[in-house]
């Protein structure tokens, strides 16, 4: 199957681990709240793409079995899982963007500085939930 990457929508608890995008002229969304996760690399399956960018940017290593949701948005897939709270002390910024934090999902949801088609995403995971 192609795409182009893959997204991870983490929550630490309760709370959604997001990264505030570079404000770098010419990418896409800059400085706005990101999820973990990034372009595909060789043959990598989107599940191993979406694990290896959270590792890479977080210093979060999840097993696929972690991933509780999953749904294909254009080029792109989108995950969630969930770690317990107590994981934001092992999380090592990678680097990529301006730094990470914790907000409440509905937050995130309500945030004009969210990609739209990020809080579509996290809509429907929230929603499959019930």
């Amino acid at each position: 199957m192609s795409y182009a990457g893959a997204k991870l929508m983490l929550f630490l608890g309760s709370d959604l681990l997001v990264i505030r995008r570079d404000d770098t002229p010419g990418i896409p969304w800059p400085n706005c709240l990101d999820f973990p996760g990034g372009g595909r690399e060789g043959t990598e399956r989107p599940e191993e793409c979406a694990l290896r960018e959270t590792r890479e940017e977080t210093g979060l290593d999840l097993p696929e079995t972690a991933l509780a949701w999953r749904q294909q948005h254009g080029p792109s897939w989108f995950f969630a899982a969930h770690l317990p709270s107590e994981a934001a002390s092992r999380v090592v910024f990678g680097g990529e963007g301006r730094g990470w934090g914790l907000m409440a999902p509905d937050i995130y949801l309500e945030r004009d500085d969210a990609i739209p088609h990020f809080r579509q995403m996290l809509d429907a995971y929230l929603g499959s939930r019930g």
